[in-house]
């Protein structure tokens, strides 16, 4: 019963939203007078005209951006990590200095430096159990791999 109620509200707003489309374009177009024709036809023949070299620009702005962006992770990748070996992962609070933590004052809502070593302390553990996963994962799969030759 709820059902057919909301497909008929729904139905309802469909041909409602149609009809007030209908009745607005219609109107909208038939109170023009050729002054207001005129000022369409620039418009939108301005539009035409600056939209290619809109697109251009914005496809320049877009490579430049992403030659930027590839440049800054290439500088990035470290040789270990390519070996799959460790590799940097920034950890919060590695970069904070002594001389910081004695200059401000822990205010509420800030860590302490317990917390933050302990969060640097969870975040590597939790890190390694990862990268020990996929190890095991990536040893299973080459295991797979070889016994799938040798069966074959």
């Amino acid at each position: 019963m709820a059902d057919q109620q909301q497909q008929l509200s729904i139905s309802e707003t469909l041909s409602t939203w149609k009809n007030n489309f209908q009745r607005n374009t219609t109107n909208a177009f038939a109170d023009m007078r050729p002054k207001d024709y005129i000022r369409l036809v620039i418009i939108v023949g301005t539009y035409c005209l600056i939209r290619p070299w809109l697109m251009k620009l914005g496809a320049h702005m877009q490579a430049k951006q992403h030659k930027k962006d590839s440049e800054e992770t290439a500088a990035e990748i470290h040789p270990n990590e390519l070996r799959g070996g460790k590799g940097k992962i920034e950890i919060p609070g590695l970069g904070d200095s002594d001389e910081e933590e004695d200059a401000e004052e822990t205010q509420p809502g800030q860590w302490g430096r317990t917390a933050r070593v302990r969060q640097r302390k969870f975040i590597r553990q939790t890190l390694e159990k990862e990268e020990k996963r996929l190890r095991d994962e990536q040893e299973d799969e080459s295991d797979k791999e070889i016994e799938e030759f040798l069966v074959g």
